[in-house]
């Protein structure tokens, strides 16, 4: 497929704000693609060249993009800019100077050929690559017609946005095959397990969607989808959903999933480290790379909670703590600073054997065959019962020894994705507790309001956020007290760095007096507390939150990890309860 014909497609996608429309147009699209092709253009259009496991970016910033623009088509920079001030998007700004080129130069390229232009620009590494990245891009883009230069401008400095996420390539992949989403559920499960739409794409274009779905299982190296804990308040309604449980301490840390292979990966190591949102994280840890010394297995996936730990007081350290290991430089020197214990809890796979769908004590009772514990290695103790009190008091337990609180699992359950059905739940809080609110709410930062009297020397006197409802981000609250100086003062260097946009088309509609200054891409997660729930006429999710407020920016999280609506309403209805 040509590059010119693919931009066509992103063009109808860009007119269209219809779910049902934006997958039927991706389904003729995989229709005419190739399994050579396919991955490619599944990337493509989410607006990257790889997932995030595979750590391909390119790091060009909107003033690099301004600079390139201005050496493809021969002008000044100040000449781009003003353009950019007038259309308010990059990608605009390239159509319209691609379309006032007289070029003889133009070639027709295909997909793949683009793809891999695209992906020797985000691979310039070392010194002045950002200045061949520049040279690249322009003798590129200056091959290019005006539409398919709109949308390659776009993609480097993460302006594509379509309005859609993963998930609804899973719907269009399952109506190209079937004209109808029937077998939508499956792909669901086969990408909790692989996690990559291009990838699951050329398999299903391959084999079909059956046979994929029938034949897939961890690799290591690529992280599942992490399984989520769901929310109840009352240990007797958890033993009432769930029978048998175990329950496990739940720690204050980040959530890491270990993958470990004897003899090394491609690039030579033997460990890769992985979020929740799925970012490659192996550079923080070097502690990781003793860790074959304490397992009796060649291959695993290990799911585990990375805990700073306070040598001086011998406890464990808080989340912001153990968060100064994403510092890049300087790591060697930090992780001396902050020890980290990795508290192990789960094993998904082991030499060639998925174990996804044997149950939790199956599971548990492989990790403790494996795993010799260490100063950084530690089996996370779990206790196994179908008492209301046992549970209430091990969350005290766990709350009195500097812990957050409890996970409580259900001993029969596999390891499923996300927040499904009752498999895992959460407790912060002792039974009968007076707080309405059973848990935090991690949301996405919309906009901000820039403030008055001293928040003026801030910039910003206040933020919008919202949760996701489908792929739709709905308005939940509006805060503008209950944060320091300096949470003022990150938040706005935060939100300054990923510049001001016009209002994204995947917000749903946003009442009047809410709508913020300035408008910013959705992509700093905040963790807000609040005292409850309530209903709201003019919060597009219905809710809002009665007097909400910042405690942590959630660097560990992406727009995919928000709390979503159906879960707001499921805490609006614990809180009533």
């Amino acid at each position: 497929m040509l590059f010119s014909e693919l931009s066509c497609y992103l063009e109808k996608l860009e007119a269209t704000s219809s779910r049902i429309e934006i997958t039927e147009i991706l389904a003729e699209l995989f229709k005419k693609t190739s399994a050579s092709e396919i991955d490619k253009v599944c990337y493509l259009v989410l607006g990257y060249l790889a997932p995030s496991y595979r750590n391909i970016v390119f790091s060009i910033a909107e003033k690099t993009m301004i600079r390139i623009l201005s050496q493809a088509y021969e002008l000044e920079e100040s000449e781009v800019l003003a353009v950019y001030k007038e259309l308010g998007d990059l990608g605009g700004v390239a159509f319209k100077l691609a379309g006032m080129q007289k070029n003889s130069r133009r070639r027709e390229l295909s997909v793949n050929e683009v793809y891999e232009k695209l992906k020797e620009v985000a691979l310039e590494k070392g010194e002045e690559s950002q200045e061949r990245k520049v040279d690249k891009m322009a003798a590129f883009l200056k091959e290019m017609d005006p539409l398919s230069a709109k949308f390659i401008s776009r993609i480097p400095i993460g302006r594509l946005r379509l309005g859609f996420l993963d998930k609804t390539i899973l719907d269009a992949l399952s109506w190209f095959e079937t004209g109808g989403k029937g077998k939508k559920v499956g792909l669901e499960r086969a990408y909790a397990v692989l996690p990559d739409v291009g990838l699951l794409a050329k398999q299903v274009k391959i084999y079909g969607i059956d046979k994929t779905v029938a034949d897939i299982k961890p690799v290591v190296g690529v992280p599942l989808l992490p399984m989520l804990a769901a929310r109840l308040k009352s240990p007797s309604e958890m033993i009432e959903k769930m029978g048998e449980v175990a329950v496990e301490p739940k720690y204050d840390g980040l959530r890491i999933q270990i993958h470990f292979k004897r003899g090394g990966f491609d690039d030579g190591s033997e460990v890769k480290a992985f979020t929740r949102n799925l970012n490659e994280a192996s550079w923080m840890f070097p502690e990781l790379n003793d860790i074959g010394r304490f397992l009796k297995a060649d291959e695993v996936v290990l799911d585990s909670e990375a805990v700073g730990v306070d040598e001086k007081r011998k406890t464990l350290a808080n989340f912001q703590t153990t968060m100064t290991r994403r510092r890049k430089y300087d790591i060697e020197n930090i992780s001396k600073k902050v020890k980290i214990r990795f508290c192990i809890f789960d094993c998904m796979y082991m030499d060639g054997k998925s174990l996804v769908d044997k149950s939790y004590l199956e599971r548990r009772a492989v990790l403790s065959k494996i795993l010799v514990e260490s100063p950084s290695f530690e089996n996370v103790l779990y206790e196994v019962t179908k008492d209301p009190g046992k549970i209430n008091a091990l969350m005290l337990k766990n709350i009195k020894e500097g812990k957050e609180g409890i996970i409580v699992k259900r001993v029969d359950s596999g390891y499923v994705a996300g927040r499904t059905g009752w498999r895992w739940v959460k407790m912060k809080e002792e039974e009968g507790s007076k707080a309405k609110l059973a848990d935090t709410i991690d949301a996405v930062v919309m906009g901000f309001y820039k403030g008055r009297g001293k928040r003026a020397d801030f910039g910003l006197g206040g933020f919008l956020v919202g949760i996701l409802d489908g792929e739709k981000i709905v308005t939940l609250t509006k805060i503008g007290t209950g944060l320091t100086d300096e949470q003022f003062r990150q938040l706005k260097d935060r939100l300054s760095g990923l510049g001001a946009v016009e209002k994204p088309r995947a917000y749903a509609k946003v009442d009047k007096s809410l709508i913020p200054d300035v408008w910013v891409l959705p992509e700093v997660v905040v963790e807000i507390a609040a005292d409850e729930i309530t209903q709201s006429p003019i919060h597009s999710s219905g809710y809002a939150l009665r007097f909400p407020r910042l405690v942590r920016f959630r660097e560990d999280k992406s727009l995919g990890d928000i709390t979503t609506l159906s879960e707001v309403k499921k805490l609006f209805r614990l809180q009533k309860s």
